[in-house]
């Protein structure tokens, strides 16, 4: 059984859904364009992960074998629908933004990936940690890549932070560069393909040189002369 360590670390850096697995694609690149709609569709997805796996971990001994994944299916279905209300009702300006890419996450590949793998296996407390840090990972995925279009397709960040936070975010948006007119293709399709690539690089980058022996600074010692 994983420790709530490895628990962590998994859903945070080496078993990222968006960054390692590549699962839930289709909302994390087509909502990325600016920090506001990734964060907010990262936060939607967090909850529907981490309310699902406790659901599923509670009925886990109680649902046959037959019929498990469509049991899944209902109970993630439930909770999107409860989220997708929610957020009509209280961020409605974000909520119509965001469209169809909220009611999609009933079929996200990592939400019913967790409940298959992890939830109907484990405890509660453990299927709640797995689900909020899994989620936690693919939304920092989300803001992350929203985070990098929006600098660089505006010059901002946190634009319109006032449709997820309310009037008190009203002035939250940064200028990072001043007069700047913006690189189109930041905000196009494209430039959400190749900024993952860009940010899966990265990851890819930074591990293979925390991998990379610590005797190769080391300078070499001479063989002893044969006798």
């Amino acid at each position: 059984m994983s420790t709530s360590t490895d628990i962590v670390r998994n859903g945070l850096w080496s078993n990222n859904p968006g960054l390692v697995q590549l699962l839930g694609l289709c909302p994390l690149l087509a909502v990325s364009n600016s920090v506001v709609n990734a964060l907010g569709l990262g936060l939607a997805t967090l909850l529907v992960l981490t309310a699902s796996n406790i659901a599923i971990s509670a009925i886990r001994h109680v649902v046959r074998d037959e019929i498990r994944i469509p049991v899944f299916v209902l109970v993630i279905a439930a909770f999107v629908t409860t989220v997708e209300l929610a957020m009509n009702a209280w961020l409605h300006e974000l909520y119509t933004i965001l469209g169809i890419f909220i009611p999609l996450i009933v079929t996200n590949c990592a939400i019913i990936g967790r409940a298959e793998a992890f939830a109907s296996r484990n405890t509660v407390v453990h299927a709640a940690l797995d689900g909020f840090m899994m989620g936690a990972g693919f939304m920092l995925a989300l803001v992350a890549l929203g985070a990098m279009r929006e600098l660089l397709g505006a010059g901002t960040l946190l634009a319109d932070a006032d449709l997820l936070f309310g009037p008190v975010a009203t002035h939250w948006n940064l200028t990072i560069i001043p007069d700047f007119r913006g690189f189109l293709l930041a905000i196009l399709p494209p430039g959400a393909f190749i900024g993952l690539a860009l940010l899966i690089a990265a990851k890819n980058g930074w591990e293979r040189r925390r991998a990379r022996p610590a005797t190769r600074s080391q300078p070499a010692v001479a063989a002893p002369d044969a006798a």
